[in-house]
């Protein structure tokens, strides 16, 4: 999205720039305190509600104004005390420099960097994602009072992880459409929630609506690419979490891809945005276009004649704010051409300016209203720095344990050997939309810190994750395992790897990385592990089926205290709990299927195996869901409905046929509801964190997934305490399936619950 990396570059021109900045004034309008001729308009009248506001100021405009507030550089209009306002600021996983509309400065020189999302969302923890979304709201409101941030942050990225090349994978919460879902709304609802209904704290976007996953794969760029995309596959695999955020985050606004979706620009398909986002989930927010996106279905996908056909089709289709210049442009000429009318105008700005009045642009010296006294001292507090080692520590997935080789003890190793090109990064641990941190700690730093004991042997052993012949240091990096007790390997990606606009083509490690870990694995002397700092995953598989490799933790990118909590979790002063959320294929897997092919199900007349554990017949090397603990957890079913049974009414025709399969949006499916209750004991000596995960299998019927996650619950226990979960299901909405044309659909017949570890039995039927 956006071209962050030349706005990352920007960003960081910006902040050497401002070092000397200290406080400045917030963006706001309606200062009546400095103007009192403003108190006697409507629109800045807080007593009145939002749309008689706004119906009061966007009659106020000229032609022309108005104009100005279809671009993400909102113009001013002094006459009426509005002053510029930029929407584009970023907050993925913490502020963002991304975006012109934040800035760090000597005032605020940084903020608390978060986890990126895909290691959040290992954590498998609502709780967490809301809170992480809290600190960051609040960090963010600190930042506007002083005049360094805007209000409208376009955050979360809820695109499902669907091909492990993807470069952007890694700001997604993965590829299952439920634990996407629960991530966007949970997020949105952090970053949003006020102390007044229908005020907000400030204004998410879930992004990038929708089938958006393809950004240059061997030439192939999003700009132009058309997602061939089923019916079926859209309804319930790539739009349940955009549906999610709107429907249960009330999010403020979803912005439309660069892609197409069946030839048709995302940005200028009046079904997927007036008719889905507006119409059928009822978005209370605006919608917005990616960076230039209304440019490019123009330059660069030709789908319209003219630019005013361009900027005429995107708002009659829905889209109320151009990330660009384009509809501030040519929106004009459009109106004047008889192809837009005045009204299609007035109703996009009403809905951008609708967002501003509920996040109080429109109410005068926000210093002086809600969240009015938070500041600098709000940013990079201890409590949001602890919040983020939390989180990077509830993440991180441990992947193998042989003969329980972790966690470490510190008074069994003298030495302690550190190899790899990721041992000592820190903007590395970011990843991508990222912002100045608070301060990082790098796994390096992490490990000698808890390491206080032992000999440290800190060798790269490639000058980079490039890892190529001219930066390749085996030899030094063999006598340094050679000498150890422990050899501790830390290798993987970056951004030079996986990132916006930049796919891999393999799922090898990088360059040499692979000779690396197995020469340095067969020098060592004492136990290997292996750390895997990535967004997407590799094929491990030579180091899973090595004895000489004790064990393997996948770390993702996390965050500014990624190196304490990776030394915690190797230590022992964390029990690891993460579970990974994307599958881990085999190279044979990218080697056969194009990154272009947007199937999910699997085609056996073709040999196309599918994709993500809802659908993959293949092998992997590692599981969705797989991820070990210190500690055991054993599961007991205590209830669980054996016949859920539906009443339809008299003359229903499938009372009289062999119905497969019935229709949700009939009358009969209202609270359709039942509880499943497990209980949870830790039977190991350590406390620890656990997720509990609920599938289904439902009856072979609509090219059904082979497994459904259909929910998930966190809890901790201490060794040998007992805890309670309960799965509320409702059934038209959880275990509906989407049929061949898009229409949901209730199976009918046996379905097999998965929970936890165990199955159990369900028959539907009527």
């Amino acid at each position: 999205m956006e071209k962050a990396v030349l706005y990352s570059l920007l960003g960081l021109l910006c902040l050497v720039c401002l070092r000397g900045v200290s406080s400045q004034n917030p963006n706001f309008a309606c200062d009546v305190e400095g103007n009192p001729t403003l108190a006697s308009f409507d629109f800045c009248n807080r007593t009145l509600d939002v749309g008689s506001r706004v119906k009061d100021l966007v009659g106020r405009l000229t032609l022309q104004e108005k104009m100005g507030f279809l671009v993400n550089k909102a113009g001013a209009v002094g006459r009426l005390g509005i002053p510029s306002y930029e929407w584009w600021s970023e907050a993925l996983h913490g502020v963002s420099y991304v975006g012109p509309g934040t800035h760090f400065s000597s005032l605020v020189p940084g903020a608390t960097s978060f986890p990126q999302v895909i290691l959040t969302a290992a954590s498998f923890n609502t709780a967490l994602f809301t809170a992480i979304g809290k600190a960051v709201s609040t960090e963010a409101r600190a930042m506007y009072n002083v005049g360094l941030a805007g209000l409208t942050f376009w955050s979360p990225n809820v695109n499902i992880f669907r091909d492990p090349r993807w470069g952007r994978g890694q700001e997604t919460p993965g590829e299952d459409p439920l634990l996407s879902s629960k991530y966007g709304a949970s997020y949105v609802s952090g970053l949003q929630e006020a102390d007044e209904p229908g005020k907000l704290k400030v204004a998410a976007c879930c992004k990038h609506y929708t089938a958006y996953d393809v950004d240059n794969w061997k030439g192939i760029q999003r700009y132009t690419f058309n997602a061939v995309v089923s019916k079926q596959d859209l309804e319930d695999t790539f739009n349940p979490p955009f549906k999610s955020c709107v429907v249960d985050g009330n999010v403020a606004s979803v912005m439309c891809s660069y892609n197409q979706v069946n030839g048709k620009p995302t940005c200028a398909d009046p079904d997927l945005l007036a008719g889905t986002i507006r119409g059928d989930w009822n978005l209370n927010g605006y919608i917005v276009s990616d960076c230039d996106s209304v440019e490019v279905l123009y330059n660069d996908q030709h789908y319209t004649k003219t630019p005013e056909e361009a900027a005429a089709i995107t708002i009659k289709s829905g889209l109320d704010l151009d990330c660009g210049t384009f509809l501030g442009q040519h929106s004009l000429a459009a109106i004047q051409a008889g192809k837009l009318s005045e009204v299609d105008v007035d109703r996009a700005i009403s809905n951008n300016f609708a967002t501003q009045m509920r996040l109080g642009f429109f109410d005068g010296n926000p210093r002086q209203l809600a969240f009015g006294k938070l500041g600098p001292s709000d940013v990079c507090t201890k409590a949001n720095q602890d919040l983020a080692l939390e989180a990077a520590r509830q993440g991180i997935v441990l992947l193998k344990n042989s003969n329980d080789s972790l966690p470490l003890h510190p008074s069994n190793i003298a030495t302690l050997a550190v190899i790899g090109p990721n041992i000592n990064v820190t903007k590395t641990m970011l990843g991508n939309y990222e912002g100045t941190p608070c301060k990082y700690t790098t796994p390096l730093q992490g490990l000698t810190a808890t390491s206080s004991n032992s000999k440290i042997l800190a060798v790269p052993g490639c000058t980079d994750v490039a890892c190529s012949a001219n930066g390749f240091q085996l030899d030094a990096a063999k006598q340094a395992a050679a000498k150890a007790d422990v050899t501790v390997l830390i290798v993987g990606a970056d951004q030079s790897v996986e990132r916006e606009g930049v796919d891999r083509t393999d799922l090898n490690l990088p360059g040499q990385q692979n000779v690396l870990v197995q020469e340095v694995t067969k020098a060592a002397k004492g136990l290997v592990v292996l750390v895997i700092m990535s967004g997407g995953p590799f094929d491990v598989s030579f180091a899973k089926d090595d004895d000489r490799v004790s064990a393997i933790l996948w770390v993702g990118y996390p965050g500014e205290a990624g190196g304490a909590a990776i030394a915690d979790i190797l230590y022992g002063k964390y029990n690891p709990s993460g579970r990974l959320p994307v599958t881990w294929y085999p190279q044979s897997f990218v080697d056969k299927v194009p990154m272009t092919d947007m199937r999910m199900r699997p085609d056996p007349s073709t040999g196309y195996p599918g994709r993500t554990y809802r659908f993959y017949t293949g092998d992997v090397v590692y599981a969705f869901g797989d991820g070990l603990s210190y500690t055991d957890f054993n599961h007991e079913l205590i209830q669980a409905p054996q016949v859920v049974s539906v009443s339809l009414e008299e003359g229903h025709a499938c009372l009289d046929q062999g119905c497969t399969s019935l229709d949700v949006a009939e009358s009969w499916c209202r609270k359709l509801l039942f509880d499943v209750h497990l209980k949870v004991e830790n039977i190991g000596s350590r406390a620890g964190g656990h997720t509990v995960f609920m599938y289904y299998t439902p009856p072979n019927v609509h090219n059904a997934p082979r497994k459904h996650l259909l929910g998930f619950e966190k809890l901790h226990l201490q060794p040998k305490a007992t805890g309670k979960v309960v799965f509320g299901v409702d059934v038209c909405k959880d275990m509906s399936l989407a049929d061949e044309a898009g229409n949901r659909k209730l199976a009918l017949g046996s379905h097999v619950l998965h929970v936890g570890n165990l199955k159990h039995s369900l028959v539907i039927g009527v």
